[in-house]
């Protein structure tokens, strides 16, 4: 039996590639030509270029507007409290899932991680408003037990933490995934030799561990940082109205607020060019540190 000319392999390899490719150059790469509004005072019904162009009136009305400035100001806070708070969780739960010996109960215990994110925000949001909500089974309890009962939900003040909690319920299972693939290519006989001179647990983590996946730490963190002012779109606008847009107001919602609501688009397009231009330079930056301290990083 004649085995396929390595060209025929490769122009099939292209062809399973072309939808996904299309998809970037067309939703994506080609999308970046709509930028150009954010210099413009856009008119849908003048079009892309017969709106007038305004040069950077846009950008200074933005920086001049005190309500995009908070939702900088909220989009960095959960920003720094999804960093701090969620990005370790997926790599403790890949650490406690790999330390399982039985392949039944981890293959159980992963399902179980990954199942809620499947879940849309909508559900995800109203699950937690049946629970933590003024009317929610929290309160229920708490008011038949005769004790105070506390709206969560509505609370300004525990929203941030609140919306932590639910990316972490969320993602942290379907976070594990290349955590695992970079915990199954760490060389067993490391960890042998490493408890044959007496290194314990912590020991094993530290010296054997921690430096074979600490290059896809560093990539993962990187990514994250080029990505850290999305903060969910839909998980904020599904409850912007429970706590007010002073707290719940970021960048994404801010944009759609004032485009899609508002029809702003130039307004609205100079607030999203300027947000993907502050991930850029933080994915630059955070490659040039990957760099001096010896990782690969994202690029060479």
């Amino acid at each position: 039996m004649k085995r396929p000319r390595k060209g025929f392999q490769s122009r099939t390899l292209f062809l399973l590639m072309l939808p996904g490719l299309a998809y970037f150059l067309l939703f994506h790469y080609g999308a970046l030509v709509g930028n150009v509004i954010a210099f413009k005072e856009y008119v849908p019904f003048d079009g892309l270029w017969g709106s007038p162009w305004v040069g950077l009136g846009n950008f200074q009305r933005m920086f001049e507007d005190a309500a995009f400035w908070d939702s900088v100001l909220n989009t960095l806070w959960i920003a720094v409290l999804q960093l701090v708070f969620y990005f370790p969780v997926p790599l403790g739960l890949a650490l406690l899932l790999h330390t399982l010996t039985w392949s039944s109960v981890r293959r159980f215990v992963q399902s179980v991680a990954y199942l809620p994110h499947f879940i849309s925000w909508v559900i995800v949001v109203a699950l937690f408003q049946q629970v933590l909500g003024d009317t929610g089974l929290l309160n229920s309890g708490l008011s038949g037990a005769g004790l105070h009962t506390v709206d969560i939900i509505g609370n300004p003040d525990a929203f941030k933490p609140l919306v932590v909690a639910q990316v972490i319920w969320k993602d942290a299972g379907w976070g594990t995934i290349i955590f695992l693939a970079a915990l199954a290519q760490v060389d067993e006989q490391q960890y042998e030799a490493a408890a044959i001179d007496g290194a314990g647990p912590w020991r094993r983590f530290w010296h054997v561990t921690l430096p074979a996946i600490r290059p896809v730490i560093v990539l993962l963190l990187i990514m994250r940082l080029g990505d850290i002012l999305s903060v969910g779109f839909e998980q904020m606008l599904l409850q912007r109205d429970a706590v007010g847009p002073e707290t719940a107001e970021v960048i994404d919602t801010f944009v759609y607020y004032q485009g899609i609501v508002g029809g702003d688009y130039g307004f609205a397009a100079a607030a999203g060019l300027f947000k993907g231009l502050v991930g850029a330079l933080l994915v630059y930056a955070a490659n040039k540190v990957a760099h001096r301290l010896g990782e690969q990083g994202v690029y060479k």
